[in-house]
């Protein structure tokens, strides 16, 4: 919908859509509204719009176990490879 006319109407209609899609999201969101002055006595209303995925996993830093490192799902990854 960019460069097209639109009503404050329109807008906020569109701000209380994406408000119940983020309210609903089993998740972290946000939603962020942005402006500018254009010529000719417009305004941009620029809206940002998220939603996150939030994990928690479990980590053994180098120093908790000298022999391996945490890898990609779960997976140990010997110490003597080339990423160490």
């Amino acid at each position: 919908m960019a460069g097209a006319i639109t009503t404050n109407k329109d807008i906020l209609s569109k701000i209380n859509t994406l408000y119940q899609e983020v309210f609903s999201h089993d998740g972290y969101g946000d939603i962020r509204i942005e402006m500018r002055i254009l010529r000719r006595g417009q305004k941009e209303v620029i809206i940002h719009c998220g939603k996150q995925y939030r994990y928690v996993v479990d980590f053994t830093s180098e120093t908790d176990n000298k022999e391996a490192r945490p890898g990609i799902n779960g997976l140990q990854t010997e110490a003597a490879d080339a990423c160490a």
